[in-house]
C-alpha cells in the first residue's frame, strides 16, 4: 500500500511558477490550490509518495 506525505506552501503570485518547478524536481504533485490571506498570496497543496522502509 502506498503511504504519502503533504505539503501546504505559501505561493507569491509573482513567482508563482518557480516555486512550484522547485516543488516539482523534488518529487512533489501539487495537488490544489486555493486563495491565501491575501490577494498576493495563494496557498497550494503537495503530495509525494513515502520512501518505503
Amino acid at each position: 500500500m502506498k503511504k504519502w506525505e503533504y505539503a501546504t506552501v505559501p505561493l507569491l503570485v509573482h513567482a508563482t511558477k518557480q516555486i512550484l518547478d522547485n516543488w516539482g524536481e523534488d518529487g512533489w504533485e501539487l495537488v490544489q490550490v486555493v486563495p491565501g490571506p491575501n490577494a498576493e498570496q495563494l496557498v497550494a497543496y503537495f503530495k509525494r509518495e513515502k520512501p518505503q522502509g
